[in-house]
């Protein structure tokens, strides 16, 4: 039985080095509002801004990131994405992007719903911990798992919530929220069998 039938051919390329930045930049519609949760140093507003137009807004918790998004053009302030998005009423933005960042909040519930209360969509992007790698790297260590994917040792890791595939799509379920898309991806191939086996990152889109 083939575990991917998919694995070998490409599916998606790079987008400043990323590719779940390559499928955010496919999935946000011209001219529509967008805000960038974690948006770091802007690099990907900034690009939807140059290539589709959009209204970018960025939330940053790093003041040094935050000034280096602004010299980019990118209208972005410090905040801290756990603390809420009060600042901001229901509906204000066609998406909001999470990308890399869900298993880093500490209230990772919380965004998610805030996501969207100020957003008609969510794009979510994670590394997956059901990873096959990082099974079997906590199976041969015993430790804490050291991959490609997760490359922090435990006390310097900046990953507080190890969340997989199913997690995700488990507690979508639970709160009502309507997964739109979904990609799953093994370097810039495309994952179509077992993704929370085969999957290194993840994107969904929710309404």
């Amino acid at each position: 039985m083939t575990l991917v039938s998919d694995i070998n051919k490409p599916f998606v390329g790079e987008l400043l080095g990323r590719s779940d930045f390559a499928i955010i930049g496919d999935i946000v519609a011209p001219n529509s509002k967008v805000l960038d949760l974690g948006c770091g140093e802007g690099e990907l507003l900034q690009w939807l801004a140059e290539n589709k137009g959009v209204d970018a807004r960025g939330v940053e918790i790093s003041p040094i990131k935050v000034r280096r998004a602004i010299g980019r053009g990118v209208s972005a302030y410090q905040g801290d994405i756990d603390e809420g998005l009060a600042d901001y009423p229901n509906g204000a933005f066609d998406y909001v992007i999470l990308s890399q960042t869900l298993q880093e909040s500490r209230h990772p519930l919380t965004v998610l719903r805030e996501m969207l209360r100020v957003g008609r969509r969510a794009i979510v992007a994670f590394p997956n911990f059901g990873h096959w790698r990082v099974r079997l790297s906590m199976l041969l260590s015993g430790r804490a798992p050291l991959t490609k994917l997760f490359p922090y040792e435990w006390y310097d890791s900046p990953n507080i919530h190890f969340l997989t595939v199913s997690d995700f799509e488990l507690l979508a379920a639970r709160e009502g929220m309507h997964i739109e898309r979904r990609y799953f991806l093994a370097g810039s191939r495309r994952v179509s069998s077992l993704p929370n086996l085969m999957a290194e990152t993840a994107v969904f889109l929710v309404g």
